[in-house]
């Protein structure tokens, strides 16, 4: 036999193969074009998460500035009051607006860190000085020099304190590590 004749079942099988072929090519090609829908989505997906973080980044305190004016307009008010009110009613207004701000902190997550009277903790106070409290108990807060503030339970700036110590001859406190002589 030569190349040219080939036997009637042959001529099958190659046709079933070249079938077989063009079917493997089609669910080839078709799987082709969903992986690159499937990746162009992702990549999409990226892009927009991307951008929602930017735009979180951006305005994220959006609520908080638009809080914060409503304490600036009071603060103008009073500016433009200021030189014919009386200093009773500037005291007053100062007062509100100070509750106004401390309504929008607390609105926020703010909160004080107002330690006095309770035990020195060294991640949310900062100790200026030591001083002998006959009073209070050693290492207890006796004096608050400079509220500390939280945001959602992190601390944004420890509150500046004054600690007792125990009181030791000539009036001198006695701490654990140092000795400070007062006054």
């Amino acid at each position: 036999m030569t190349d040219q004749e080939t036997a009637p079942g042959a001529t099958d099988e190659t046709e079933a193969l070249r079938a077989a072929l063009a079917t493997a090519e089609a669910a080839t090609q078709d799987n082709w074009n969903k992986y690159l829908r499937a990746a162009a989505d992702l990549d999409n997906v990226r892009k927009r998460a991307a951008r929602d973080v930017e735009q979180a980044r951006k305005f994220g305190i959006e609520r908080l500035v638009a809080e914060l004016l409503a304490v600036v307009d009071s603060l103008e008010m009073g500016m433009a009051v200021g030189q014919t009110a009386s200093t009773e009613s500037l005291l007053e207004g100062k007062e509100a607006t100070l509750r106004l701000l401390r309504s929008v902190l607390e609105k926020s997550g703010v909160s004080e860190v107002m330690p006095a009277g309770q035990a020195f903790d060294p991640q949310l106070h900062e100790a200026l000085s030591i001083q002998p409290a006959p009073a209070a108990v050693p290492g207890s807060v006796i004096a608050v020099i400079q509220k500390g503030y939280q945001l959602n339970g992190r601390l944004l700036r420890p509150a500046r304190v004054v600690v007792a110590g125990e009181a030791a001859e000539g009036g001198a406190a006695v701490t654990g590590q140092d000795t400070e002589v007062s006054g």
